[in-house]
């Protein structure tokens, strides 16, 4: 296969954008793009950038940094990671602009705005905002609950909905109820401590208890749910792996008018007891076809915690497959 030709390309930096912000500090973001693009050598002089390399890299590396300038032009700050993940984008799809990822917001809250970091997670909001029911599932770390969140309090806020209901079945970790010293509410606060935590990082941490004390926001265990009809809510449902398939379907069937239901999960993390199935798992074959009804999938590349965590997961994936097909292969073997 013949080589592609060498290209090289002078890109001008307009003057408006300054270079420090497109570079980095010390051209920290210039490193980042370097290592991303290692075929390529990058000369950056006054506001002009040398590019010089294989065509199709200098093409995309060029896409690059007019996403990038983009960016900045609409206020929206830069760093080492959205840089990354903006050369991610770029080469999963080539339809994909990361500047209308990066720039997103959802809520902007004491001078921090929350707006997707990856595609998919972009998808993920666009989803919820087209459809009445979204399932997000994906591992940890990928903003599944944390978005929700957000697009709830947007919701909120913005008057599309009278008030924001949390919930979560109280199954964790093999811990019983039972054995947790308190009250019901002090037995329940611990799992239902997260989507506390969320709410403080995108409200007036004063202003949350008053919500709750009005009944304007509802965090309470999937038990409390049944029985309901849920008219002009946000109706969040957090774990949903550790639901069972009877639980799920009395959760979903509280949907009122005027209400939108986000449902958040990750397959691989189920906690209920031997032998039950998940209902996550199940209502993926039920409703997949259902109109007005999304399944949006994140994966590991979404993961917007530490890098290590993206890592994590990919390991005990791969330790899983592992672990099925010794499992699948010793079964074979039994029956010869």
């Amino acid at each position: 296969m013949a080589e592609s030709a060498t290209a090289e390309h002078t890109i001008v930096v307009p003057p408006s954008v300054p270079m420090v912000g497109l570079l980095g500090s010390g051209d920290e973001y210039l490193r980042v793009i370097e290592r991303s693009f290692p075929a390529v050598d990058f000369l950056a002089r006054g506001n002009e950038i040398r590019v010089q390399g294989p065509q199709p890299e200098v093409a995309l590396a060029e896409r690059l940094f007019d996403e990038l300038v983009v960016v900045l032009r609409t206020g929206a700050p830069l760093s080492a990671d959205s840089v990354r993940r903006s050369v991610e984008m770029l080469r999963a799809d080539t339809l994909t602009r990361p500047a209308d990822v990066l720039t997103a917001d959802i809520l902007s809250n004491r001078g921090r705005a929350i707006r997707p970091k990856t595609l998919n997670q972009k998808r993920y909001v666009d989803a919820i905002d087209r459809h009445t029911i979204t399932f997000g599932i994906g591992p940890a770390g990928t903003g599944k609950t944390y978005l929700a969140v957000a697009k709830a309090v947007q919701a909120l806020q913005t008057k599309q909905v009278d008030r924001i209901i949390l919930t979560r079945p109280a199954v964790e970790a093999g811990e019983r109820l039972g054995f947790l010293p308190g009250t019901l509410y002090e037995k329940i606060d611990p799992y239902l401590r997260p989507l506390y935590d969320a709410l403080r990082d995108m409200m007036d941490p004063e202003a949350v208890p008053r919500l709750l004390t009005d009944g304007v926001i509802e965090v309470a265990p999937l038990a409390f749910m049944r029985g309901r009809s849920l008219n002009s809510a946000f109706i969040i449902l957090d774990e949903a792996q550790n639901t069972s398939p009877e639980q799920m379907k009395m959760f979903l069937t509280r949907l009122g008018f005027d209400s939108k239901i986000v449902v958040t999960g990750d397959i691989t993390q189920v906690d209920l007891p031997g032998g039950t199935q998940s209902g996550l798992r199940q209502v993926q074959e039920i409703l997949s076809s259902v109109d007005d009804v999304a399944f949006c999938f994140l994966q590991s590349t979404d993961v917007v915690r530490h890098r290590l965590v993206s890592d994590i997961v990919d390991a005990y994936g791969r330790w899983d497959a592992t672990q099925t097909s010794g499992q699948s292969a010793g079964r074979n073997r039994g029956r010869r």
